[in-house]
């Protein structure tokens, strides 16, 4: 047992539950089968006890966590035998009292006597019993509540808070409060939580309560604190402990105290929240409301009013204190396990919601309507979807039968009340857009079974405010559009609800109107064979607005029997300059644009019955793509972002489209987009998206420089995604995601993980060509850097270093897991990689190695992927190609080869690529220096290999260290050079020039 990681209690599943518990029980039938005899005879629990404080004392593990556990639990037996006792001196004593109490003459003087020594006996037995629990606590508890092990500590806790609740008169004293306060900054959580759950027995207990003072003012601060612990369920418990603390005295915590703790009902934990809540409805909303003596309010009814009335005055109070005010659905959440009853009380909130100021009383204020408008809306929301929240966790996934009824009943009950009471509150705060836009929230979460006869009139009259607070805002509010363009998608889909024919009649009467509305304004405004935009600014303003309502119902609802395409697409034809629409009206064009196509697309199988439709689809869908590409060249960066953004998901549509479609069935044509517009979606996304810090992260370093780079940061990331699926949906060639894969490491932190989720994607649907443009990349900065090298003149700063370049592909090789089922893949990379070095070489006086023999050094971090047979053949490869040129090994322009055939041969021998060229190698160049691959910045030792050096200056050259030549091989690390020293690159260089990029890199797509 010494020796052993797992003994009894520490081994998992039933086995070890089971010992424990019978150990446990083992102890206590024990000590309740002796306890009237042999507890007492001065040997049984004396050997005992001392056998457990010898070995609870021990060094090995196993018996002192097993004999501890049989420690305290004797303990706890002993306790019961104790309470037993004091149970049996208690009824003693009253029946020496009943003798007493008798008449002299009814007395009887030796059972009196017999009655006082049965009492001196159980107290001279609860003595001894109270002295074997004293030598216990002082022999083994107090040594070992502190033990080094987590599982010894929790027990010792347990039981601390079991004794003190069981035995109150002889533990619940200062003297053992104490551990337990001391325990609770214990570092495992476990042993926290055990304290915590002890106090709460503690303080559940009112007669207890007396015994608390002390302990609660000396670590109530600890206990505040303990809220914020790391450890979700020890917060919880805590807050629970909290919550009977303050019941159990009203100053025990301060108002500072219940400003922090309260903050908790907005926790991104739900447990947490709920406690909170809880805390918060018992120290707030559980208040009575003020009395009346007017005789019309005693009855039942307006009391109940009058008192949810003070309760939500009082909710009302504090949202407003916290000032958190974009967090009501929180608080709801928060409250809707203790408070469900107040807030699925809508009739009286909607009542308090359209009542009309009165002299008898203060009414509610702007801000206060406004707040409980969201209260409302968001006590339907958790009524009908329940507890799941966007950022809080821990709610309860699966419903129960119980309360998936408790839902429909309380589903059907709202859409009753607020069917018929909603277009009076749409009526009453149709001056305010926000809380309009929250109101025509609460039609979405009604339920369409409702038997009513009566639900189609009160439909009509709902759809009839609902276009009336459409039309009282010229410019509404974005959330507004949302808000009631998702209300009409669900009451239009009801499927069986009686009102679904009124509310798809309304929808259409006021899209209808709208359309006939911007083709009178669009006819004004666009004139001439070739349209130009010629509108003032108000018909600007009223074409804005009207596309703003059109764009907003566009992408919920399916418009394609109004042709807003072919109504909205001149004006896509003039740029900005030269008579075009503004940008902002161009901006809501391409949305609406946009959402046609995407709904063109979708709905396919319905509508292309005929060659002759799915013709004129596939001309929409390339004319626009044509202005789509114009628009990428827009002056206004706005437009150019959502020209990209409609292209890509158009076209990833399409794609989509094509995949799942029938054969057997008439479809869509097959749209390809041209070479012209895949270069010009790469060129933007090179151009928007991977920019250097100085170009766009330090601009706005003055004012809100955080957010503004979270937002911009953001957004890149939408570009990315959206240019990432056109290559994963194949409408890009994958050897397009090249030259997204060579910003893998420069912006890792930013798109790592979009470029190595679509890496993954992209070998998954041809694990070759995703090979293959790896190699690409890696060839791209290369090249880059080489020309930028011979080219000399400023370094540019996007052209990445030598060695990130080497780390790029150490990166990619990481990729590479199965070695066995990419072994065709890294072989792939290698013979590339060889014949990109080798391709078109012949040897002169001049030229004595291949200008890119460089490479060689970063294609050998994908030697170690290869398997032992595929080494074999790659170097038997490499030897085809360098038998044909003369190869001197000894000499230093050379080395990148010695260094990838090292790479090639050292992995079967056991060694790495440096070790294996040191040991290889030294005795050829006997003067030369080895050098170390770690060597700190700022070294002047020059490059021994480049006879350029001199020529560059000291912030651009790499840093080589020296090191001393030993007569071993293994204790002298070697870093070789990585490219001849005639045209050895500049490892700082930078990036060439956008121009030279489109000219040298971009690669045409053949269709």
């Amino acid at each position: 047992m010494q020796d052993s990681v797992e003994y009894p209690l520490t081994q998992p599943g039933p086995y070890g539950r089971w010992f424990h518990s019978e150990f446990c029980d083992f102890v206590a039938v024990l000590v309740a089968r002796c306890q009237h005899s042999v507890v007492f005879d001065s040997y049984l629990m004396t050997t005992l006890i001392s056998l457990l404080t010898e070995l609870s004392d021990s060094y090995v593990r196993p018996f002192r966590h097993t004999c501890t556990l049989a420690a305290v639990k004797l303990l706890s037996a002993l306790v019961a035998v104790a309470l037993s006792l004091s149970a049996g001196i208690e009824n003693s004593q009253k029946l020496y009292q009943v003798q007493k109490s008798k008449p002299m003459r009814q007395r009887s003087p030796p059972q009196a006597e017999r009655i006082q020594r049965k009492i001196a006996e159980l107290r001279e037995k609860r003595a001894e019993i109270e002295s074997m629990m004293d030598v216990i606590f002082k022999g083994i508890f107090l040594k070992r509540y502190r033990d080094v092990l987590p599982e010894i500590r929790s027990i010792c806790m347990e039981e601390l808070g079991l004794w003190m609740k069981l035995y109150s008169s002889a533990f619940l004293n200062d003297s053992y409060l104490k551990y337990m306060g001391w325990m609770m900054h214990d570092k495992v959580p476990d042993v926290r939580l055990k304290c915590v759950l002890g106090l709460q027995g503690l303080y559940g207990d009112p007669p207890l309560l007396p015994k608390l003072d002390l302990f609660t003012t000396r670590f109530k601060a600890r206990m505040i604190s303990m809220t914020l612990d790391k450890d979700g369920e020890v917060a919880v418990q805590t807050m629970k402990l909290l919550l009977l603390v303050s019941k159990a005295s009203d100053g025990a915590l301060g108002p500072g105290d219940y400003k922090q703790l309260l903050q908790f009902v907005y926790s991104s934990q739900r447990p947490l929240a709920a406690a909170a809540g809880e805390l918060l409805f018992a120290r707030v909303l559980d208040t009575e409301a003020p009395a009346s003596d007017a005789q019309d309010e005693i009855n039942e009814e307006a009391a109940h009013e009058r008192q949810a009335s003070a309760r939500l005055r009082a909710l009302l109070h504090f949202y407003q204190e916290s000032e958190l005010h974009q967090h009501v659905v929180y608080l709801v959440d928060s409250l809707w396990d203790c408070a469900g009853a107040l807030l699925r009380d809508w009739p009286t909130l909607t009542s308090i919601l359209l009542q009309e100021p009165s002299p008898l009383g203060p009414g509610l204020t702007r801000a206060e309507q406004a707040v409980l408008v969201e209260i409302l809306v968001a006590s339907v929301r958790q009524a009908s979807e329940g507890p799941a929240l966007a950022g809080r966790s821990g709610a309860k996934k699966v419903m129960s039968s119980r309360e998936k009824k408790v839902q429909i009943d309380d589903c059907t009950k709202l859409t009753a009340h607020l069917l018929v009471v909603l277009p009076q509150l749409l009526s009453k705060f149709s001056g305010s857009g926000d809380t309009v836009a929250f109101l025509m929230k609460i039609p979405q979460y009604f339920l369409p079974e409702r038997p009513e006869a009566s639900s189609t009139q009160a439909a009509s009259g709902l759809m009839a405010e609902l276009g009336a607070a459409l039309d009282r805002h010229p410019d509404p509010d974005p959330a507004l559009l949302e808000a009631a363009a998702r209300t009409y998608l669900s009451l239009c889909g009801g499927g069986g609800a009686s009102w679904c024919s009124v509310t798809r009649a309304a929808r259409d009467s006021l899209v209808r109107r709208w359309v006939e509305h911007l083709t009178a304004l669009l006819g004004d405004s666009l004139q001439g064979e070739s349209p130009r935009f010629s509108a003032d600014e108000e018909k600007t303003a009223e074409i804005l607005a009207t596309l703003k309502k059109l764009r907003a119902f566009h992408n919920c609802h399916d418009l394609l029997e109004w042709d807003l395409f072919g109504l909205l697409s001149p004006l896509l034809w003039a740029q900005s300059g030269e008579g075009g629409a503004p940008p902002e009206v161009l901006l809501e064009v391409l949305r609406c644009l946009s959402s046609c196509m995407l709904w063109s697309i979708n709905t396919s199988g319905g509508t292309l019955n005929s060659r002759e439709k799915a013709v004129s689809q596939r001309l929409q869908l390339r004319l626009f793509c044509e202005r789509g590409n114009r628009c990428l060249s827009h002056s206004d960066h706005s437009v150019q972002q959502q020209a990209f953004l409609g292209l890509c998901d158009v076209l990833t549509a399409h794609s989509y489209q094509l995949q799942v479609w029938d054969p057997t069935s008439f479809g869509p044509l097959l749209y390809t987009p041209s070479p012209k517009l895949q270069r010009a979606l790469l060129t933007f996304v090179c151009a928007h998206v991977f920019v250097g810090p100085d170009c766009d992260g330090q601009s706005a370093a003055g004012e809100d420089s955080e957010v503004e780079r979270l937002e911009e940061l953001h957004r890149r990331r939408n570009l990315l995604a959206a240019f990432c699926k056109l290559i994963v949906h194949g409408v890009l060639e994958m050897s397009m995601a090249a030259e997204v894969f060579t910003h893998y490491m420069k912006y890792h932190n930013d798109f790592g993980d979009i470029i190595k989720e679509t890496m993954y994607r992209t070998r998954q649907m041809d694990k070759m060509d995703s090979a293959r443009t790896l190699v690409l990349s890696l060839q791209r900065l290369f090249v880059r850097l080489k020309r930028e090298q011979e080219g000399g003149g400023r370094a540019h700063p996007g052209v990445q270093t030598f060695t990130s370049i080497k780390e790029l592909a150490r990166r990619f090789a990481l990729t590479f897991g199965d070695l066995v089922k990419f072994r065709e893949c890294v072989v792939v990379i290698h013979r590339n990689g060889i014949d990109f070095v080798f391709q078109e070489f012949s040897q002169t006086p001049d030229a004595l190695t291949p200008p890119y023999l460089s490479y060689l050094t970063i294609l050998g971090e994908f030697s170690s992927k290869l398997l032992k047979p595929d080494k074999k053949i790659v170097f038997s490869y490499l030897q085809k190609h360098t038998a044909e040129h003369i190869v001197d090994l000894r000499e230093e322009c050379w080395q990148p080869l010695v260094y990838y055939r090292a790479s090639l041969l050292a992995a079967a021998e056991g060694e790495d690529a440096a070790s294996y060229v040191s040991s290889d190698r030294k005795p050829y160049l006997p003067g030369r220096s080895a050098f170390s691959k770690t060597k700190p910045e700022g070294s002047n030792t020059p490059f021994p290999f480049s006879p350029v050096d001199s020529k560059v200056s000291a912030g651009h050259r790499s840093s080589f260290s020296p090191s001393h030549q030993e007569k071993t091989a293994d204790s002298d690390p070697f870093s070789v050079p990585v490219e001849p020293p005639a045209k050895r690159l500049n490892f700082e260089g930078s990036v060439a020039s956008g121009g030279d990029e489109a000219e040298d890199d971009t690669v045409d797509v053949e269709l």
